[in-house]
């Protein structure tokens, strides 16, 4: 069966596993984010991933989700202890790059993120990547990242159908170094985020016309139904 992939904006995600039922939210900026039109209240799942300790991922929204779902946070390692001592929720599953822990619907793997995890002054672990093997699908988010030359072992290892790749520049990779992700990492579809969403970022994801690979531009809202 397929996933259902939703765009919530910047980098965040909702993806349903048709099969087993089971969901993960993935680095949700709904309060504050002028593009984005679902509400924390809006969102169901069972899990709650995060790449780093940043506002733009990591937030109230972030926490408000879990508590009201009851769903696990997944995570570096000091951003999960963080959840569970400073925000009162223990459901918790800390990683760190190279592991992956188990899920419902298969697992979220951690890869290395070049950028850095702070929230409110305390620093908050490894910036990552996250892998998502679920319903038969694979899809590496990128997290907030510099372009690597790893990202082609990722890619090799990791063989993703969907990556969700940064590039607005600035705080991440722009589009240059962007296509040059996609095109280490070879996934079938890329994804562009972290763009448009402030005055600083690059506002259009002109130029992102990675060599064999198909560009799928998502705007907030939008669900994307795929199969592997």
């Amino acid at each position: 069966m397929p996933i259902d992939l939703t765009f919530l904006g910047h980098s965040g995600f909702l993806i349903q596993d048709n099969d087993t039922g089971k969901s993960v939210c993935v680095d949700p900026f709904l309060t504050g984010n002028p593009l984005a039109v679902h509400k924390p209240e809006d969102i169901q799942c069972d899990y709650v991933a995060l790449t780093h300790g940043h506002e733009d991922h990591f937030n109230d929204d972030a926490i408000a989700i879990a508590k009201a779902n009851n769903a696990t946070v997944i995570g570096a390692y000091e951003l999960c202890v963080y959840v569970s001592t400073q925000c009162g929720h223990d459901q918790i599953d800390p990683g760190n790059p190279g592991g992956r822990v188990p899920t419902g619907f298969g697992y979220v793997a951690f890869t290395p993120a070049f950028h850095s995890s702070s929230y409110k002054g305390q620093y908050m672990g490894q910036p990552m990547g996250l892998v998502f093997s679920i319903g038969g699908v694979k899809l590496y988010h990128c997290g907030d990242t510099a372009l690597f030359s790893d990202m082609k072992l990722i890619g090799e290892v990791a063989k993703p159908d969907i990556a969700m790749i940064p590039c607005g520049d600035r705080f991440t990779m722009g589009i240059d170094l962007a296509t040059k992700a996609a095109e280490f990492i070879k996934p079938k579809f890329a994804v562009p985020v972290h763009y448009k969403t402030f005055d600083v970022l690059n506002q259009t994801i002109d130029g992102f016309e990675p060599a064999g690979v198909e560009v799928k531009e998502m705007q907030p809202g939008e669900t994307w139904s795929y199969s592997a």
